[in-house]
């Protein structure tokens, strides 16, 4: 056993600051607005599909901001900085669990660095998103983070539910890997209520949690083993498992919806542009991007690795990012010239009072 640092003590000296908070706070309630039907903007969590090396991952940020805030008017732009990954069967479990990639298993100092990430990322105005895979690691990171994601392995877990109840941030459950819808829709109802259970406080004592529910608990397409659902007529039918006013859904551009063939992102995200014209039920899109197009080999000598390219799912490249976040901006903005000239033809075709 190697104890760990304590979530107390990590943010007693890595504290969030009035800054951080403030991003955090106002890309929260950004993000709310939009799955309530508030704000007609689009929902865009894109970045590396895991983070491998803290340097990279912050010159992303370093060109993600600028254009987040140029797109701001259509997009709310959040960075993914994910720092646990599931595995089908074995693999590298994330940055939390071994930072140098080599076996170590220095979780003292993933944790640390992960946190430092973080706050150098928010810094920057940039909002972040992140998976909670482990029910207890979100306690170190937690209040750093605007939009949160229980992945499709996990999205029929009980635990996971009654953690996405208890998070303070918008939370989203995938659908199964093998296309099944039925378990994030349920998972969607079980958070928003509140529940009682055993969790571990920020002084790592075991404990007895409330959760007050989640009213931001939405669902992600994000394709399966069987095929694709990101098609007009598969978001449609999930959004008709989904309560009244809040029948929208986020649909994911890589994983299955791109068959793993990370160059098939940009096709996908066209037709959910084409979609986003004529139709609010889709209110986000999320993206695999990095630096530098693709992946390698996790096991290779970081010596010899490249720069800014992905260890897990292959990503889109940095110019090809800035295309397709272009293009949903377009999008929205199409939209809503189409909703102004419906209401400006509901005025002109009502009878004048007599």
């Amino acid at each position: 056993m190697i104890p760990l640092i304590t979530p107390s003590a990590l943010w007693t000296s890595l504290p969030a600051l009035e800054q951080h908070k403030a991003t955090v706070g106002a890309a929260r309630c950004a993000i709310s607005s939009i799955l309530n039907g508030t704000d007609d903007r689009l929902i865009v969590v894109v970045g590396p599909c895991s983070v491998h090396d803290p340097k990279a991952a912050l010159e992303y940020a370093t060109w993600l901001a600028p254009l987040a805030v140029e797109l701001s008017a259509d997009l709310v732009i959040t960075m993914r900085c994910y720092f646990e990954k599931p595995r089908t069967t074995l693999g590298w479990k994330g940055f939390f669990y071994d930072p140098n990639m080599d076996g170590s298993s220095l979780m003292n100092d993933g944790i640390r660095r992960a946190r430092e990430l973080l706050l150098q990322v928010v810094a920057l105005g940039l909002p972040v998103a992140t998976e909670f895979l482990d029910v207890i690691t979100q306690g170190y990171i937690s209040d750093l983070v605007s939009w949160g994601c229980i992945g499709a392995r996990t999205s029929e877990s009980q635990i996971h539910r009654e953690l996405g109840s208890a998070l303070p941030m918008p939370i989203a459950f995938k659908n199964a890997t093998d296309g099944s819808l039925q378990g994030c829709l349920d998972a969607v109802q079980v958070a928003k209520v509140p529940h009682h259970y055993v969790g571990v406080d920020r002084h790592g004592q075991s404990c007895l949690a409330r959760s007050h529910g989640n009213p931001d608990a939405h669902v992600v397409l994000r394709g399966s083993t069987r095929g694709t659902n990101y098609d007009a007529v598969s978001v449609a039918e999930a959004c008709a498992g989904l309560p009244p006013g809040r029948q929208h859904v986020i649909v994911d551009c890589s994983h299955g919806n791109a068959q793993k063939d990370y160059r098939r992102q940009p096709i996908v995200c066209e037709e959910l542009s084409r979609q986003i014209e004529v139709s609010t039920n889709v209110c986000g899109v999320m993206v695999e991007s990095f630096l530098v197009e693709g992946a390698q080999n996790v096991k290779a000598p970081m010596s010899s690795m490249v720069y800014g390219q992905s260890v897990t799912d292959p990503c889109v490249g940095w110019e090809t990012t800035v295309t397709m976040l272009r293009r949903l901006s377009e999008a929205v903005r199409t939209r809503r010239g189409k909703e102004r000239e419906k209401r400006k033809r509901g005025r002109h075709d009502t009878p004048l009072r007599q």
